[in-house]
């Protein structure tokens, strides 16, 4: 694609583009025309536009600005939408409303970064478009179990995944190392499972802590109006609460829920994978069955992801109770009781109406009505994808975003793998084998990762996520691999982010405060 002008820099780049000739001005007598249904939309619109031009945009039955819902475009799909920029005015519109506030994302990048000084540039460049995504799942997961952020921040976040047209924020609630949804049946849960003394100071296998307790936990209004904030913006939260692994903060707070109910556990300090795992008792699988209920209801995503990873099974096989259970169920032996742990976790979501998500593991039955988020390796999704499962891709080697950015002395501690840069998250590959192409019906799309354990604040976390979001934004959205593009109009977008404060350059630069505005064998030892 040829950028005439750098304000058409778009990211993600749209399917159709065309420069048109002149601006359509923004003034104090600039007015929104909008359908019914677009309401949402146009109420996220002023909003960006203040902050852009310093306008407020009113709404005119004869206004210039158009935002329109037109259901009988259903080429536009679910998210796709058309946008028209003339000198004389602006026409948005979409088949539903998600569609709409796709648009709404590109107008605010098509805005001027900061306010002009020149009147006569708060406006909009003359373009013609036409954009649909190419995979409906276009994600980006933030590990607040190993470091808990406060929920000002998270808004933020979710209007930076906004902007880059990314629809799913996967919030990894719960681990060993904390427990930060609050569960009214369970108070302990928070109470205990929220803290825990201490810090690794360095990676899995050593010695050295911090010495500081870290601690937090989450309201249910705050957490249900982080749900309402994302969804005005288009974005799903997307809840994890993992089992039957990484449950070290659970059992702290409820001893019986383990295979060996007299020991007292603290809130893991470590880093890496714990040995201890939930019981397999009936009071276990209702225990949870609790749990997800009041997931489900602060959090009204069509999926609910219950971990499933890195779920060691000595406890089980060293378990008298746990060995009968296999025996009574029919299993081979005790290592079966992972699948059929997931499965019994599985079907209480499907039975409410939800689709269950795990995580891709080796030699582990998944759930038949699971979607599986391969983190290992490509090939674990195209065998799920065989067994009838729908896939999102999460290759640690392309995805993992705590991973160094680069290998340069000014990088901040990151998790110890191999670098993932810019380029290699753009080569992100969601093709099926030329074999197979019909796979491809199975693969909703593509997901970041980014666990805390080497990452504490919400600097470091825009840092590690930005520009690399961009590039998975783009994969998401358009599967055309085309590097020399992407990275020219990057160089325009990020005078965006730094408008925004994002510190994409180098750590320590600055931003405003959290508002609304080593080996390369798969080591994941978190999530």
């Amino acid at each position: 694609m040829d950028l005439p002008r750098p304000e058409l820099a778009l990211v993600p780049r749209p399917r159709r583009l065309s420069p048109r000739p002149g601006r359509f001005r923004l003034d104090a007598g600039t007015r929104l025309r909008v359908t019914p249904g677009a309401e949402p939309a146009a109420a996220l619109l002023r909003g960006y536009a203040e902050a852009a031009t310093g306008l407020r945009l009113r709404h005119s039955e004869d206004g210039a600005f158009v935002l329109a819902v037109d259901p009988a475009l259903t080429g536009l799909g679910e998210e796709g939408y058309g946008l028209t920029v003339g000198p004389q005015g602006a026409v948005l519109r979409a088949a539903r409303p998600a569609g709409l506030l796709r648009g709404v994302q590109t107008v605010r990048q098509l805005l001027p970064p900061r306010p002009p000084s020149d009147p006569r540039q708060a406006g909009l460049p003359g373009v013609e478009i036409t954009d649909v995504p190419l995979h409906p799942w276009r994600g980006a997961m933030l590990d607040v179990a190993r470091h808990f952020q406060p929920v000002s921040f998270l808004r933020r976040y979710v209007d930076l995944l906004a902007l880059h047209k990314l629809n799913t924020f996967h919030l990894h609630l719960t681990d060993d190392q904390g427990w930060r949804m609050p569960v009214a049946a369970h108070p302990r849960l928070t109470r205990v499972g929220g803290t825990r003394a201490q810090s690794m100071a360095g990676p899995a296998g050593g010695d050295r802590f911090d010495g500081r307790p870290h601690s937090g936990s989450y309201t249910r209004t705050e957490l249900a109006g982080l749900v309402a904030y994302a969804a005005a913006r288009g974005v799903t939260v997307l809840p994890e609460i993992g089992v039957p692994g990484h449950v070290r903060a659970a059992l702290a707070a409820y001893p019986e829920l383990g295979n060996d109910p007299g020991r007292r556990l603290d809130v893991w300090t470590r880093w890496g994978v714990c040995q201890n795992v939930l019981g397999v008792g009936d009071h276990v699988l209702d225990f949870f069955r609790t749990v997800l209920d009041e997931v489900m209801d602060v959090f009204p995503s069509p999926y609910v992801h219950i971990g499933g990873d890195e779920c060691p099974t000595t406890e089980w096989e060293n378990s008298p109770a746990a060995v009968d259970r296999a025996r009574r169920e029919g299993l081979a032996g005790p290592r079966e009781l992972h699948g059929w742990f997931l499965a019994r976790v599985a079907d209480h979501l499907v039975r409410a109406g939800r689709r269950p998500v795990v995580w891709a593991e080796d030699r582990t039955a998944l759930p038949e009505a699971a979607t599986v988020m391969s983190w290992r390796t490509p090939e674990h999704a195209w065998a799920a994808a065989r067994r009838g499962h729908d896939v999102i891709h999460a290759d640690h080697r392309s995805t993992y975003l705590d991973h160094a950015r680069s290998s340069g002395p000014h990088e901040p501690p990151a998790q110890p793998g191999p670098v993932v840069d810019l380029r290699t998250v753009h080569r992100v590959d969601l093709a099926p084998p030329a074999a197979e192409p019909a796979l491809a019906a199975r693969v909703l799309g593509v997901q970041g990762q980014l666990w805390t354990e080497f990452v504490e604040t919400p600097e470091h976390i825009e840092y590690l996520s930005f520009p690399r979001l961009c590039a998975l934004a783009e994969r998401g959205w358009d599967a055309t691999p085309d590097w020399p593009d992407f990275r020219a109009r990057l160089d325009g977008h990020l005078l965006r982010l730094d408008a925004l404060g994002v510190p994409h350059a180098r750590l320590g630069s600055p931003r405003p405060p959290c508002s609304p505005a080593g080996s390369g064998s798969p080591r994941k030892e978190h999530g």
